[in-house]
């Protein structure tokens, strides 16, 4: 029997800082897995030993594993010191090795507002292929998602980042309502340009154009249901995070609520059953 091509996964912090609760949300939605970003309000980048230990106990009670550490690597600014970054890159790929995760999330850095990003081009493609080169090594690949603002914001330079580079190792996320924020159609414009390189799916909607008016997946304009089938249709294999933003989002977290994170995962499934894909 054939796989399903998508697998549902969820920044689970997104329901509450609390981990048994984040755990309990997940369970009842039929969830399995999570992106690690954030528990007791604290980014997985700054988790001390014990609390990963409690962490690791808990998804192993529950069955449920890591599909991604959901790092906030490269969102810096690209003028900030490299090394200082480095050294919290190689916590991220610890952080991978210890969940058993495959995949670590990260962004190609903040561009100084008004400047033209193709200044900063050459130390954009250093840092990111020294990252590369040591995510070769620990055996962990990198996924580069398109937040807006960073060099990587828009669907060429996405493409110009990964086959710049050209690792094995570097992959991106598509994320739609990112895209959608800057006026970028993710459908068929973007996916067009990238599918190839995409290797995980940040699902949420929002409306063309405007900053923060994020919606349910199907919601917006981010024609989502397209999207699915048309990576199905290429033979995508992987996992469709839920990343809702409902209540809230800063620089590196979102927020949605138990209800809300339940209306988002909804949501997907509708979005599936519209497209004709399976998903687990």
């Amino acid at each position: 029997m054939t796989a399903p091509p998508f697998v549902l996964t969820g920044f689970a912090d997104e329901v509450d800082d609390d981990l048994e609760t984040q755990l309990d949300v997940l369970e009842s939605l039929g969830i399995d897995s999570l992106d690690l970003r954030s528990v007791w309000g604290t980014n997985v980048l700054e988790l001390d030993p014990d609390e990963m230990a409690t962490i690791e106990r808990a998804l192993d009670e529950r069955g449920i594993s890591v599909s991604a550490i959901g790092s906030p690597i490269g969102k810096v600014d690209i003028t900030d010191p490299f090394e200082p970054h480095l050294d919290r890159f190689e916590t991220a790929l610890d952080r991978a090795a210890r969940f058993d995760a495959d995949y670590v999330r990260l962004f190609s850095y903040w561009i100084p507002d008004d400047e033209d990003p193709s200044v900063y081009r050459t130390e954009v493609m250093r840092r990111m292929g020294r990252k590369a080169d040591l995510a070769e090594d620990a055996g962990i690949t990198l996924l580069h998602e398109n937040e807006k603002d960073i060099y990587g914001d828009t669907p060429a330079r996405v493409r110009d980042i990964v086959t710049t580079v050209d690792s094995p190792r570097l992959r991106t996320i598509f994320d739609p309502a990112n895209y959608l924020e800057i006026g970028v159609e993710p459908y068929p414009d973007a996916l067009l340009q990238t599918a190839e390189f995409v290797e995980f799916l940040h699902v949420k909607d929002a409306v063309k154009g405007e900053r923060g008016e994020i919606r349910p997946a199907g919601e917006g304009d981010g024609r989502i249901p397209e999207t699915l089938a048309a990576l199905a249709a290429r033979g995508f294999s992987g996992f469709a995070s839920l990343e809702p933003h409902l209540a809230a989002a800063d620089g590196e977290d979102g927020l949605s609520g138990p209800e809300a994170f339940e209306t988002a995962a909804d949501a997907l499934r509708d979005c599936f059953a519209e497209a004709g894909v399976e998903h687990r």
